[in-house]
């Protein structure tokens, strides 16, 4: 089966005056048309750079390298830069993580909403203003025609934010990322702007990838997942199957870390993962869940590579349980 996004042993390397930072380290996924995939794990695990890396808009001195990259049938990883420029935002949109930083304090809304589908279509502005007053509706921002003309400091966190969705969506993308897009909303917000993100994507037929730490957002929203810890994905799977069925020790601690409704009473202790995450920099070997995993054994200095049981259902740890059955 042909994907949307396919990407296969993905490493991005960081050279700092410490040593080499190893940000993401093996990493393969896959995204299809209208699935929103979701990509989890603790801040510094390398969910952004991940997304920075298919974006190709990593920091000058990033090393990427992998055996596949491709978007629909290109090849990400020989695209010449003024290629992949026209790429990044028609074909493939980023709403990142902070729209008030994102954001040009120094031109309007309009602005910079149109700017990229008059670089990108080649249409009249009269045709790109309508297009994003369009936009502004369908994310739920009323007087669009008034909005185009404010800066971003005149507006909520919450319209910020419904900005950078209607921005992301301008050129009609076939995959958007949306890193960690309700960090900075309060509760009430947040919900709205997650229900918002899965009408679009239904209605424009997008496939999805969604960056955050929050597991009650994945659960809400994500088709499949994958779990992240220390650049490595250590857990992959339908939603639903790693929810009912965590195989990885660190997932089963994630999941252990919050309330569950109906069982988790007021007053209850939640768990908690102990020690710290170990830096990425330098020599890397062995599990690098093992100096918190209850379960850590002497074999666990050894490289562990993902065990993949079904197709999109994999972990990585030399602990099986009982059981287990791996496809041939």
């Amino acid at each position: 089966m042909k994907h949307l996004l396919e990407v296969k042993h993905l490493f991005v390397d960081l050279p700092l005056p410490a040593g080499m930072l190893h940000a993401v380290r093996d990493v393969s996924f896959h995204l299809d048309m209208g699935e929103t995939l979701s990509l989890v794990g603790e801040s510094g695990c390398g969910k952004s750079i991940t997304a920075l890396a298919l974006m190709n808009i990593l920091p000058p001195k990033a090393i990427r390298r992998a055996e596949i990259l491709r978007f629909e049938d290109t090849d990400l990883l020989r695209l010449p830069d003024e290629q992949m420029a026209q790429l990044r935002g028609a074909k493939m949109a980023m709403i990142f993580q902070e729209p008030m930083t994102s954001l040009d304090p120094c031109y309007t809304i309009g602005n910079q909403l149109e700017e990229a589908i008059l670089e990108h279509k080649g249409i009249s502005r009269h045709q790109a203003r309508e297009r994003a007053v369009y936009l502004l509706d369908k994310v739920g921002i009323t007087g669009a025609d008034s909005r185009l003309k404010q800066y971003p400091h005149q507006l909520s966190g919450g319209l910020r934010q419904r900005i950078m969705i209607a921005m992301g969506l301008m050129c009609g993308p076939s995959v958007i990322i949306a890193d960690e897009p309700t960090t900075a909303l309060d509760v009430t917000i947040q919900a709205q702007i997650l229900e918002l993100l899965a009408s679009l994507q239904r209605e424009f037929n997008m496939g999805m990838i969604l960056i955050t730490h929050d597991l009650g957002v994945v659960a809400r929203v994500a088709d499949r997942l994958a779990i992240m810890y220390c650049g490595q994905v250590v857990e992959t799977g339908y939603t639903a199957d790693v929810f009912a069925n965590p195989l990885h020790p660190y997932t089963r601690g994630l999941l252990d870390c919050i309330p569950v409704p109906g069982k988790t009473k007021p007053g209850d202790k939640l768990g908690s993962i102990a020690g710290i995450v170990p830096t990425p920099i330098g020599d890397l070997f062995g599990c690098s869940f093992r100096n918190r995993c209850p379960q850590a054994g002497a074999d666990c200095v050894q490289n562990v590579d993902l065990l993949e049981l079904s197709p999109g259902r994999a972990f990585r740890c030399l602990d099986r349980p009982e059981g287990l059955e791996v496809s041939s």
